[in-house]
């Protein structure tokens, strides 16, 4: 098929020429729907975020059912991309030869191929829990050069004014011990004091007999939605605070949360009229606790005064990112495939993503403008087939970073899932010496 940006398929596999049917080989019936575990290997001819503007990037798919060749199946893919173009074909899996898709983008930014998997007589292949088989990967161009849309002229200013509303209430932890998933551990339900509204709340872990300033810590934050936090007593040698989004009750009843989520909480974030103010967003309120939470982490006899961690994917990328650039003391951040960069991509054409849509008071809270202020180490994974937070948001955010950072794309990679052994690019910067730097 050849589509409006020269996408070609090609190789042993029977191609589809632009038929919405699968026509299979003369007297063989339609393979039956998978038993076993069926991935995509993903391969692009270059490292996948190393291409030129209109410069041809080559996929190489291979369809595969518990690490053999599966054959037989249709593949029906589409092509998404930072310039609104799309494209679309089709083509049957074949033990000879992995399927070869040829696309480009004449611009920096990312390409998204999505791909769906159908048996001979058009019904989607399911997997154990009957769901659709369905991956997704892409490819980039030049993601250096991406740059965000202009911060807000006050940023600074309101984020001081933000940390003055915090400062003038208390710092009141209320601690209550419950039982530890591990016994080398003591649990603790915290609620903090804090501005906005609703206190801190999480789950405070403390290895037994810990000295003063003896431990690293670290504050873990969550994903969208309505829950507990969770009690994270897995690293004997770190005091960990899991930090509740919304400074509810944490170990309740599941219908405690789903009447929150029903009713309170519904579609938390994406109130446009909200986001047309800093003040009024529901981010407002979030961020103020997350740096409260990092002050009372810091509070702790037990903490070194040396290393503060923070980390978390999607919406908890989202918040460990701000949470770097609005308290110094932060040392490292790790993040997954974080929220909500770039939020002012969309208004410049590039892949929307799963987020709220834009209004004003949106560009106080993006990571792509935090990123400007953070000086700590920080270290980025990226799936090339998010659809929830598109790589090139992740990009921006990259080149915005201010002190030591990695970045790591990840062929085959959704928000989520990772697929087994995947191709990978990781893009590295501002690093020691002794650590090595650039591309690998």
């Amino acid at each position: 098929m050849i589509g409006p940006h020269n996408t070609i398929i090609r190789g042993l596999a029977t191609a589809l020429l632009g038929s919405g049917l699968a026509i299979g080989a003369a007297g063989v019936p339609s393979p039956p729907a998978s038993a076993g575990t069926v991935t995509l290997n993903w391969t692009t001819d270059r490292a996948p975020v190393s291409y030129r503007p209109g410069e041809t990037m080559a996929f190489a798919l291979q369809l595969l059912e518990d690490g053999r060749p599966l054959t037989g199946k249709r593949l029906q893919w589409r092509r998404f991309g930072d310039d609104q173009q799309t494209d679309r074909g089709e083509a049957i899996s074949s033990a000879a030869q992995p399927l070869r898709i040829t696309i480009s983008i004449d611009r920096p930014g990312f390409v998204r191929l999505e791909i769906a998997i159908f048996n001979h007589d058009g019904s989607p292949l399911l997997d154990a829990a009957g769901k659709p088989v369905k991956f997704a990967g892409g490819a980039g161009v030049e993601p250096e050069k991406l740059e965000g849309t202009p911060e807000p002229a006050d940023f600074d200013a309101f984020w001081r004014t933000q940390k003055a509303r915090l400062a003038k209430v208390p710092m009141t932890a209320v601690l209550k011990e419950v039982p530890a998933p591990d016994p080398q551990f003591q649990l603790f339900d915290v609620r903090v004091g804090c501005a906005g509204g609703k206190p801190v709340s999480g789950y405070l872990a403390v290895p037994k007999g810990a000295q003063p300033k003896s431990l690293p810590a670290q504050v873990s934050f969550h994903g969208y939605g309505v829950g507990s936090a969770k009690a994270q007593c897995h690293r004997p040698g770190r005091l960990v605070f899991d930090f509740n989004t919304h400074g509810i009750d944490n170990g309740r009843e599941p219908n405690y949360y789903q009447v929150l989520k029903d009713g309170e909480l519904k579609g938390y974030a994406f109130q446009k009229n909200g986001n047309a103010k800093p003040e009024t967003a529901y981010f407002n309120g979030m961020m103020l606790r997350a740096m409260r939470a990092l002050a009372f982490i810091k509070s702790r006899p037990e903490w070194d005064g040396r290393t503060l961690i923070v980390s978390g994917g999607s919406q908890g990328g989202f918040l460990a990112l701000s949470a770097a650039a609005l308290d110094p003391a932060v040392t490292e951040c790790t993040v997954t495939k974080p929220w909500c960069c770039d939020l002012g991509g969309i208004t410049v054409g590039r892949l929307r993503g799963w987020r709220p849509d834009w209004a004003g008071g949106l560009g106080y809270y993006d990571p792509v403008n935090q990123a400007k202020r953070i000086t700590c180490k920080t270290v980025v994974a990226a799936g090339l087939g998010d659809a929830v937070c598109p790589p090139s948001g992740l990009s921006v955010l990259y080149n915005h970073l201010k002190g030591p950072k990695t970045i790591e794309y990840i062929q085959g990679s959704t928000h989520g899932y990772d697929p087994p052994r995947p191709q990978r690019q990781t893009i590295t910067a501002n690093l020691p010496a002794a650590a090595g730097r650039g591309e690998r």
